[in-house]
């Protein structure tokens, strides 16, 4: 017998990397040099615009206990309607349980950038703002006791934060310590 006419169906099929820790910046904030210093991950650094164009993953120990990193490439003002492939990277921060901000301590406004990332978030899926939320100023061991001071009043109080060099290796046993402590008080 002739079997009936079947369906036919196109399909598109997104793939979602799930984390414990998405490190999320504009470019060059040092996310790649992060992941590479607290993992055994490899990934490409450099000094210029998109060098990571593709999530990276890494497995870090913190207190006797695996946690995975993904380094997201650096979203752009405008990321949720798709400006600098934002929509690319933005579904991979979905799936992850802590949103560690990496704010260049060497930027012209560390806060204005938080606040620039954070409101691409809600435009892209407004759930994301329930996420725990960590942020690390990098490039730290270039700022003196005054700057540190004066980024550290302008962060938003209800968001922990501490100030780190992945270069220095300043403050990294603190952000994984919070970054633990965050993981498991939920």
């Amino acid at each position: 017998e002739n079997g009936e006419k079947g369906e036919e169906r196109w399909l598109a099929l997104e793939l979602k990397l799930v984390a414990d820790v998405g490190i999320i910046g504009v470019h060059n904030a040092g996310k790649s040099t992060l992941l590479s210093v607290i993992s055994a991950a490899k990934p490409k650094i450099a000094d210029y615009p998109f060098t990571t164009v593709t999530p990276n993953l890494g497995m870090a120990e913190v207190n006797h206990q695996q946690i995975l990193f993904i380094d997201i490439p650096g979203l752009l003002e405008g990321a949720h309607e798709g400006v600098g492939l934002g929509l690319e990277f933005l579904r991979h921060i979905e799936r992850n349980s802590i949103l560690l901000f990496l704010l260049p301590g060497d930027s012209d406004s560390p806060r204005r950038e938080f606040d620039i990332l954070v409101s691409e978030l809600p435009r892209y899926n407004p759930e994301m703002l329930q996420k725990n939320m960590v942020i690390a100023v990098s490039k730290s061991d270039l700022l003196d006791e005054e700057l540190t001071a004066d980024i550290a009043s302008n962060l938003p109080k209800n968001v922990h934060h501490v100030f780190i060099s992945s270069v220095s290796g300043m403050g990294l046993p603190a952000l994984k310590d919070l970054l633990w402590q965050t993981l498991n008080d939920g």
